[in-house]
């Protein structure tokens, strides 16, 4: 994979977060009023989620989803929540940061890793794939 084409995922990536999140929002809202505030924001989460997991396959990684992805992408909802929390907690407690803003930069920090973990879900073999390139690249150029 070229660095435009992981460029691009990145970029994909992003955007299908900053949707991700007004659908979130948004579905939020909406169901607010009809329930219980906790379980409007459980079940904005669950929809959000699904709809992130379709937009990841189709449009940013551009692969077929199985039910085997579908099952293991909560972990990058998982993992994203353990990392911002543990950032967030440092930036507060060791670094001093305003608690208004730390939960902002902790979820950039979060960010990469999300995408990788998200990428290795939903591309199995990604990695190896590339590697292999880059070994074929480099083993060509010296040839």
């Amino acid at each position: 994979m070229s660095r435009r084409d992981q460029l691009g995922q990145i970029f994909r990536f992003a955007l299908v977060g900053g949707v991700n999140t007004g659908t979130f929002f948004g579905i939020y809202l909406l169901l607010h009023p009809w329930m219980p505030y906790f379980a409007a924001y459980s079940l904005a989460f669950v929809l959000a989620m699904i709809g992130s997991f379709f937009m990841n396959t189709y449009f940013t990684y551009r692969t077929r989803p199985t039910w085997k992805k579908f099952l293991l992408f909560p972990l990058t909802n998982v993992t994203n929540y353990v990392i911002q929390s543990a950032g967030l907690y440092a930036l507060v407690t060791w670094a001093g940061m305003d608690t208004r803003i730390a939960p902002l930069v902790a979820a950039v920090v979060a960010i990469p890793f999300t995408f990788l973990l998200s990428r290795k879900i939903l591309v199995p073999g990604a990695a190896r794939a590339e590697a292999a390139q880059q070994v074929g690249a480099g083993a060509s150029s010296r040839g």
